[in-house]
Order: structure tokens, then C-alpha cells, then sequence
């Protein structure tokens, strides 16, 4: 599999990126009104990392890698 650099695919992962950067920024009120409070902000920041990683994943294209991997390994082909 060969990559390609793919503008469309990079604006969407800028979008995503962005949007788990805030998470983690705003981790806190977003945790006090959405979730369960104090107790959930780890929660809240973690997943706004994931967030970001595959923000970060799908702006460089590399999704497509990922995901052909994990179709081999549950498909055995």
C-alpha cells in the first residue's frame, strides 16, 4: 500500500485535531457538565488525547494503514 498526501482528508483531521486539543484543554467544565463531575476529569483528558491522536492519524493519511492492519488481522488475509 502506497500513501498519498490527500488535502480533504487533512482538513477533516485538522478538525478532529482540534477538537480533541479542546477537550483536553477544557477537560474540566466539559467533565463538570457532561460527565460525572471531578471524579471523571482523567477520563475527560484521556479521551481527548485519543481524540487527538487520531485526529493527528487521519491528517497525515495513515488511518487507512490502520485499519487495512486490523481488517488482515481479524479477517486472516
Amino acid at each position: 500500500m502506497d500513501w498519498n498526501f490527500s488535502l480533504g482528508w487533512f482538513i477533516l483531521g485538522l478538525f478532529i485535531f482540534i477538537a480533541g486539543a479542546l477537550i483536553v484543554l477544557f477537560y474540566q467544565p466539559i467533565s463538570d457538565n457532561m460527565a460525572s463531575g471531578p471524579s471523571s476529569y482523567q477520563k475527560m483528558k484521556f479521551w481527548g488525547v485519543v481524540i487527538a491522536a487520531v485526529g493527528f492519524l487521519v491528517m497525515a493519511n495513515l488511518h487507512t494503514l490502520v485499519l487495512t492492519m486490523f481488517v488482515k488481522l481479524a479477517f486472516n488475509r
